[in-house]
């Protein structure tokens, strides 16, 4: 039985502990992830989020060796048997369904130090979703993701602040204002659910080619 990929382009991807029948995770393929995995016996999915084929622990290391690869009777819906390296979750979980609705907590702590893994602007994105989708808890964060008029403001005012800081005040001043504004850019990255990996895929597409090179192509 073979995927249909030009009926089902992205077909979701299920990564299940070999070992203890865990489910780990859920992800998506497209059908050059699929061939990916085989080809290479690790994880390889499509991120919706980043618009790429990723390999699972391509940042942290923590790995998917899969041991099996099943199909579901409609050909639509993987099933991984992985051999997890690491954990999962890139919460720091062993795997990524750790919240209970039936009992209302968090039911597994962090295994591992995300920030160590993923770096500080990662895991702030991260932290920043989980408060978007998170209930009645009140921060910040959450105030300006429910209210754009605010979080716009937020953004020009922090960006007014770095210019001035970097024209007449000194290092620390343009530290601090600088990650002010790179915090509530990525408040505004996690409004419209844009990862700033994508940020990053632009900046390296830009590596190397001048700003008057760079401005002529947004041209055509």
């Amino acid at each position: 039985m073979n995927i249909d990929w030009k009926k089902t382009p992205l077909v979701p991807a299920i990564a299940q502990s070999a070992e203890s029948g865990d489910v780990l995770m859920l992800a998506y393929m497209n059908e050059e992830a699929y061939r990916l995995t085989l080809e290479t016996g690790y994880a390889h999915y499509f991120s919706r989020s980043k618009q790429r084929i990723w390999k699972k622990g391509e940042s942290s290391g923590h790995t998917q060796k899969v041991l099996d690869l099943l199909i579901d009777c409609d050909a639509d819906t993987i099933l991984l048997k992985v051999e997890q390296k690491g954990v999962a979750c890139h919460t720091g979980r062993p795997s990524c369904f750790f919240t209970s609705v039936t009992q209302g907590k968090v039911i597994a702590d962090k295994a591992v130090d995300t920030e160590a893994i993923y770096g500080v602007v990662d895991t702030l994105y991260h932290t920043i979703l989980e408060r978007k989708n998170s209930g009645g808890e009140k921060s910040w964060t959450r105030k300006l993701l429910n209210d754009k008029e605010l979080l716009l403001s937020k953004i020009r005012e922090e960006a007014d602040e770095l210019a001035t800081a970097i024209d007449e005040e000194s290092d620390e001043q343009v530290i601090y204002e600088a990650a002010d504004l790179l915090y509530h850019s990525l408040v505004g990255l996690g409004y419209r659910e844009i990862s700033p990996d994508r940020v990053k895929q632009e900046l390296a597409r830009r590596f190397g080619m001048s700003g008057i090179e760079e401005k002529e192509a947004r041209k055509k």
